[in-house]
């Protein structure tokens, strides 16, 4: 069957996702499954509301269907490879080639034909690159994460355990498809002005084929309420006190233990001061409750098991209501290309403190959208929280222009329209074209 080729048809999009459980619905939390599952389907979602239809290729696993139907312009299509169990996204371009083959096939036997493929993190890389040649359209590379300045992060934080790195994280072989994927796809869309530095100077592309497109967040479902919403969202919830929240994976690298550490200092100066950790999924694997383990084990030597709350998995409907509840939000990880979560809150009306270890903060005014601090610091943490406990006017401007900073740069519309212009050829919109990327983050507010 020859692909369809008819104009009077929507034209479509490919989007590659190929590691954990991308679905409709996704068991967010779950290995492998968070932040990038969530831009990926709301990217769709707009791309689809551009007037495209959109099929995210993923890898078919366990008891999953071959398709999930988001809406009526986007799907989720699983490609079977390497067998019916978990594959962690370190290892899983081992199993690619088999995927592109079937997922050729399969795009061949339903007759389907691209504008472009977008594909999301190196192992999705890999295959979309694949792809692209095959089917001989453009391909757009989004990396999410750096393999080399994950592998530095890694080896400052936890030089004691570098000679286990290789192992676990596959360093090698995931740098050497980097490479490749990156000097052969069309473009390479940074996250952040991090990665665009690193892309240019670590990894030498050229700059004209770098372009830098943040993250975004639904607008239509993170927004601020009254301060007669919020109790009432308070009481239902059960927050008491002054609640810092921190939600996402069980991993290490998102720092919980650093945040544990920080608030115990925070908490000697804000006595009604709460920590509400909302962390994993709805079911946790032996390394994730090894993690949790440790972290009530730190609670507890801290002496502020009175003081912090372990309530899992927060369901996905619910967490606007928990970001609007919280008195403040804090993003502590070790290292975050981004950080979805913290513009999730701060769009919410919630003080947001970030982390230096990533890009978020660099898109951000100090004490005008949010707060930062070296979460390795706990004192530098901690005190960072108290301020605006202490001082309520820079509390309300944390809250009101925080949300702001969120509604002028982060919305997924303004995201999807940016890529489908790139591989147009058209130019990105006029504020963000005269935004300095290479300087802190300002559009004036």
């Amino acid at each position: 069957m020859t692909p369809n080729t008819d104009p009077h048809e929507t034209p479509r999009i490919a989007l590659v996702s190929t590691h954990g459980y991308v679905a409709a619905h996704p068991p967010l939390g779950a290995a492998d499954t968070g932040g990038q599952v969530v831009y990926v389907l709301e990217l769709a979602k707009k791309l689809a509301q551009l007037g495209h239809k959109v099929d995210v290729y993923t890898r078919r696993f366990e008891d999953q269907p071959e398709i999930d139907e988001v809406d009526e312009n986007v799907r989720v299509v699983r490609i079977p490879c390497g067998g019916r169990d978990f594959i962690a996204k370190e290892y899983l371009h081992r199993y690619l080639n088999e995927w592109n083959e079937k997922a050729l096939r399969y795009i061949k036997r339903e007759g389907l034909s691209y504008l472009f493929i977008n594909s999301h993190y190196w192992d999705a890389g890999v295959a979309g690159q694949r792809l692209s040649e095959a089917l001989g359209i453009p391909h757009i590379h989004t990396p999410h994460s750096l393999g080399i300045w994950k592998k530095r992060q890694m080896e400052t934080d936890y030089p004691e355990r570098a000679d286990k790195f290789e192992e676990e994280f596959n360093f090698k072989e995931r740098i050497q498809h980097e490479l490749i994927v990156y000097r052969s796809c069309q473009l390479v869309i940074a996250t952040t002005p991090i990665q665009l530095d690193m892309l240019t100077e670590d990894y030498g592309l050229a700059r004209n084929r770098v372009h830098m497109i943040p993250p975004g967040y639904d607008d239509n479902r993170f927004y601020p309420v009254s301060e007669s919403s919020r109790q009432m969202i308070r009481n239902r919830i059960g927050f008491t006190g002054k609640t810092v929240l921190a939600l996402g994976r069980l991993a290490t690298n998102k720092g919980y233990d650093l945040l544990i550490d920080g608030f115990s200092v925070m908490a000697e100066r804000v006595p009604d001061a709460r920590l509400h950790l909302a962390l994993g999924g709805e079911n946790l694997d032996p390394h994730e409750q090894k993690i949790l383990d440790e972290l009530k084990s730190r609670v507890k030597e801290l002496k502020i098991e009175d003081k912090v709350d372990f309530s899992g998995f927060i369901a996905d409907e619910d967490l606007p209501d928990y970001y609007r509840a919280a008195d403040m939000f804090v993003l502590s990880s070790r290292y975050e290309p981004f950080g979805m979560t913290a513009i999730e809150a701060m769009a919410s009306g919630t003080p947001t403190v970030v982390t230096v270890h990533g890009g978020l903060f660099r898109a951000i005014s100090y004490g005008r959208h949010a707060l930062f601090a070296d979460p390795f610091d706990k004192e530098d943490l901690g005190i960072t929280m108290m301020k605006p406990f202490k001082h309520q006017r820079l509390y309300g401007r944390l809250s009101r222009m925080g949300a702001h900073k969120a509604r002028s740069l982060f919305t997924w519309t303004g995201i999807a329209q940016q890529l489908v212009a790139l591989v147009e050829g058209r130019p990105v919109a006029q504020a963000l074209e005269e935004t300095d990327w290479s300087e802190p983050w300002n559009d004036g507010d």
